[in-house]
């Protein structure tokens, strides 16, 4: 008995799924360790608000700045860019002192930056911040 073959339909439809698939892994790729921005961190200071939004032995996420602030100690503060380092998403939520990446689930040490599960590897960029006059300014000269 001679093989049939294979209907035109199914080759298309098989070469379809092999590029979406391949888009997809491209989407992932970790090439960048910095994500999608050209630039992750401020390029100019960023007026953050009160100083005291900051919890002493937390962190807050400024999501419209694409930043997160942490205070370890009364007056001391540390910021990093909230731009997941493995595909370049915005974290969504801080949990005590660890940030979330709702993309593909790497979590950080907002404290240190550090990443502390993948696929993130890289930690998250640091970035300068103060309190001045009550405030926090993040950014260049800062």
């Amino acid at each position: 008995m001679p093989a049939r073959p294979t209907p035109r339909r199914t080759v298309l439809k098989g070469a379809a799924l092999a590029g979406a698939a391949g888009a997809g892994l491209a989407a992932c790729s970790t090439e960048s360790k910095v994500g999608h921005a050209e630039e992750p961190t401020p390029t100019a200071p960023v007026d953050l608000g009160p100083a005291d939004a900051v919890p002493v032995g937390g962190a807050k996420l400024f999501q419209d700045q694409r930043l997160v602030v942490s205070c370890p100690a009364e007056g001391q503060y540390r910021a990093f860019s909230a731009q997941c380092t493995h595909a370049g998403c915005l974290l969504d939520k801080v949990e005590g002192t660890e940030g979330n990446c709702p993309c593909h689930g790497s979590r950080f040490d907002v404290t240190t930056g550090k990443a502390t599960r993948g696929p993130a590897t890289e930690p998250l960029p640091e970035v300068p911040v103060s309190a001045k006059d009550g405030k926090l300014v993040a950014g260049p000269g800062a």
